[in-house]
């Protein structure tokens, strides 16, 4: 009996249209799967950034942020009210302490970030609390210590606000309302990749 074979015209170059076809959606589907991955997460421990293991630790302020800071506290003390930085430049360590918080006790949970998703990481962020005449220290956004009418904790986040910072009163989720930063327009994502916002910046 003879053999039967059907053949398919082959397409320009010889190849079969339909191989064509595959090829184009095996490309397509690499090219996306690509994309993916570079717009992931991911991405770094795919390809880990070998210049991150050679920048210096933070450990302190950034030094805007810091004569920010000091500004603030000029400022705040000509309006009448004393304020007192709680925090600043925070290691990852302290902030997966501080991640527990509320999650494996019965405290108040107050991050929602882990060590390295937090602006204190990279000394970009502070945080305020207000003192009053007593002497004690309080987070009452109603306080008004100078008696002028307006609540002190806002003032306090209009002043910061003119000299560049950002207020975490302001975030849609899990507003943070002793929190100020400057991130100089930097994501946490590319802090942890390795950039580092330059040591001198115009800010407000």
């Amino acid at each position: 009996m003879p053999d039967l074979h059907v053949s398919v015209p082959a397409g320009r170059g010889g190849i079969n249209p339909m191989r064509r076809r595959q090829w184009l959606l095996a490309a397509m589907l690499l090219s996306l799967a690509g994309l993916v991955v570079i717009n992931s997460p991911a991405r770094e421990r795919i390809w880990p950034q070998p210049e991150i293991d050679n920048l210096p630790p933070v450990n302190a302020l950034h030094p805007v942020v810091a004569a920010k800071m000091n500004a603030l506290i000029q400022q705040t003390k000509k309006a009448g009210i004393t304020i007192l930085i709680t925090d600043g430049f925070r290691s990852n360590l302290e902030q997966d302490v501080l991640y527990e918080q509320g999650r494996s006790n019965e405290k108040q949970v107050v991050t929602n970030v882990r060590g390295g998703e937090s602006f204190h990481n990279y000394g970009l962020a502070i945080d305020f609390a207000l003192r009053t005449s007593k002497g004690n220290v309080i987070w009452d956004l109603k306080y008004d210590g100078n008696r002028n009418g307006k609540s002190d904790w806002m003032e306090v986040v209009a002043i910061a606000k003119s000299m560049g910072f950002a207020w975490g009163g302001d975030w849609k989720s899990f507003k943070d309302y002793p929190h100020l930063q400057m991130d100089f327009g930097y994501s946490i994502r590319e802090l942890k990749r390795g950039k580092r916002p330059p040591d001198t910046i115009k800010t407000p």
